[in-house]
This record gives structure tokens, C-alpha cells and sequence, in this order.
């Protein structure tokens, strides 16, 4: 198994996937447009998911939720995460790494599992399943944080439905617009891969 994910072809696949996943996180994971937010930091996860099966997929997405953990919560970019963290940090650390982590993991399972039959459709589950799992994951740390975030947000209720309704809706369009972004850009540049590699076979 070492000897498989440890070929020179993997070993600069994974390198390329890490410094993508971090730029983009730093970078371009935030692209406003008409008032939302273009997320473009899970395609890599999924790349290496589905090139580099469980195990790349689970390191990326380790790599990208510590991005994300050490520049929202522990540097303050995102005040609301900065102040859970202060309120609920074990909880707040393992959500941030976490979601990303299981995503590429799971991502890399399904792949697996799926390209068995279908290559094609292996590879549009792998992708969807990031912001599936990553959001999933994302609302019950929120949930398991409700009582802090009610009381920073100001919130005048605490039942727990009414807490997922209202964090659903705030980040529903995100969530849509993850997967159309995942789905739409993992198989084609997992396509370009594929076509650049057969080239520099020739």
C-alpha cells in the first residue's frame, strides 16, 4: 500500500492538490460575486479523494481545515468562529479540521467503490459528497455550539430545530452553490489530468 500512494506520480499529485487547497483556501475561497460567496477550496479534496483514494483525500482535507481553523478562529478573520472558539474550543478545533478531513475521507471511499462499474459516476459522487459531508458537519457543530451562538447572535429562542432552521437559512445558497462548483469543476480537471497524463505517456 506505501508503495502505491508513495510513487513520484502521487507524491507531485499531492503536492500540487496541497499548495492548490491552501491558496485557494487563503486566497480564493471567498469570492464575493452579487453577495454571496464562491467557494472553489473543496475541488482540490476531492481531487485528491478521487487520484489519491482515502488516504490523499483525508490529508488534504486535514490540511485545508487547519487552514481554515488557524486563520478564522486563531487569527480572528471570522469574528463569529473567533468568539466560539474563546467559548467552546475543543468543539470549535475538532468541527474546523474535522469536516474537511472526513469529507476527503469518505470522498475517497466512495470513489473506490463506485469506479468499480463507473468511472464517471464514481467520480461525480466522490466530488458531491465534500459539501455534502462538509456542511453536514459544519451544522452539527453548530448545533453542539447552539447555546454560545444564541447567545452571540442575539437569538431569542433555543430550541434545537429552531437553531438548524435558522443556520440552514443563512447558509443554504453557500451549500448550493458548493456542490454545483464541486460538481461542475472536479471532473473536468480530473478530465485534464487524465489527458495531460496519456500525453506525457505518448
Amino acid at each position: 500500500m506505501k508503495n502505491k500512494f508513495f510513487t513520484s506520480r502521487n507524491v507531485a499529485t499531492f503536492g500540487i492538490l496541497t499548495a492548490l487547497v491552501i491558496v485557494l483556501q487563503l486566497f480564493g475561497s471567498s469570492i464575493p460575486m452579487f453577495g454571496i460567496t464562491l467557494n472553489f477550496s473543496l475541488i482540490p479534496i476531492a481531487l485528491a479523494g478521487i487520484l489519491l483514494g482515502w488516504a490523499g483525500g483525508a490529508i488534504v482535507g486535514f490540511i485545508c481545515g487547519l487552514v481554515v481553523f488557524i486563520t478564522t478562529a486563531v487569527l480572528g478573520q471570522e469574528p463569529i468562529t473567533a468568539s466560539l472558539f474563546q467559548t467552546n474550543p475543543a468543539i470549535l478545533t475538532i468541527m474546523c479540521i474535522g469536516k474537511t478531513t472526513i469529507a476527503g475521507l469518505i470522498s475517497g471511499v466512495l470513489y473506490k467503490l463506485i469506479s468499480k462499474r463507473n468511472n464517471a459516476v464514481a467520480v461525480g459522487v466522490g466530488a458531491i459528497a465534500i459539501p455534502l459531508i462538509n456542511t453536514s458537519i459544519y451544522v452539527i457543530g453548530m448545533l453542539l455550539m447552539k447555546n454560545s451562538l444564541i447567545s452571540l447572535m442575539e437569538w431569542d429562542f433555543t430550541s434545537t430545530w429552531a437553531v438548524f432552521a435558522t443556520i440552514f437559512s443563512i447558509i443554504w445558497l453557500n451549500f448550493v452553490l458548493e456542490i454545483v462548483i464541486t460538481i461542475i469543476f472536479t471532473p473536468i480537471v480530473y478530465k485534464v489530468i487524465g489527458v495531460l497524463g496519456k500525453y506525457r505517456r505518448k
